[in-house]
C-alpha cells in the first residue's frame, strides 16, 4: 500500500503538467461556444434555479472570451436584472434553437433596492441566455437572427 501511495505522489507532477489549462471546479461546467464567425469562447454553464439566480452576482470581473449560459427547462419570456452586479454585461438572449433574438448590451449593474432594479430580456420566448462582459457583443458582432452553436 505505502508504495501504491508513493507511486501516485511521484505521478502526480506529470498529471498536473499535462492537464487542461486551468484548473478547478468551474472548469468541469464550462462549454464551448461558438459565435457565426467560427471564433470560440467558454461558458459555464447554470442549470439550477439557485445557480442562475447567483449568476455573476458579486464578481469582479469576466475574463475577454469568457461567459455564463443559463440552460432553462423550456422556452419562456426570462426576464433577467443586473442587483448585486458589480461589472456591466452584455446579455444575449437565444430562443430554443439557439438563435438570437435579443441583446441587451452594456447592461449596468443596479446598487438601488432590488424593488427598483430594471429587469431586461422577456419580450420573446427564449431558452438559453448568455452574459458577456460589457462589450463583447458588439466586439465579436453578435447580431439579432445570428445562431450559436454549442
Amino acid at each position: 500500500m505505502r508504495r501504491c501511495w508513493s507511486l501516485c505522489i511521484l505521478l502526480l507532477p506529470f498529471y498536473v503538467a499535462c492537464g487542461p489549462e486551468t484548473t478547478g471546479v468551474e472548469e468541469l461546467r464550462l462549454r464551448k461556444i461558438t459565435l457565426p464567425d467560427g471564433q470560440q469562447i467558454r461558458a459555464e454553464v447554470m442549470i439550477k434555479p439557485d445557480e442562475m439566480a447567483r449568476g455573476m452576482m458579486y464578481r469582479d470581473s469576466l475574463p475577454r472570451g469568457r461567459g455564463m449560459l443559463f440552460i432553462h427547462d423550456k422556452p419562456a419570456p426570462y426576464r433577467y436584472w443586473m442587483h448585486d452586479m458589480k461589472i456591466p454585461l452584455d446579455i444575449i438572449f437565444m430562443d430554443d434553437t439557439r438563435k438570437i433574438v435579443e441583446i441587451s448590451a452594456d447592461t449596468p449593474p443596479c446598487t438601488s433596492d432590488p424593488k427598483n432594479c430594471p429587469t431586461y430580456g422577456g419580450h420573446h420566448y427564449e431558452q438559453f441566455v448568455l452574459e458577456l462582459g460589457a462589450g463583447e457583443a458588439h466586439r465579436m458582432g453578435l447580431q439579432t437572427g445570428q445562431s450559436l452553436t454549442f
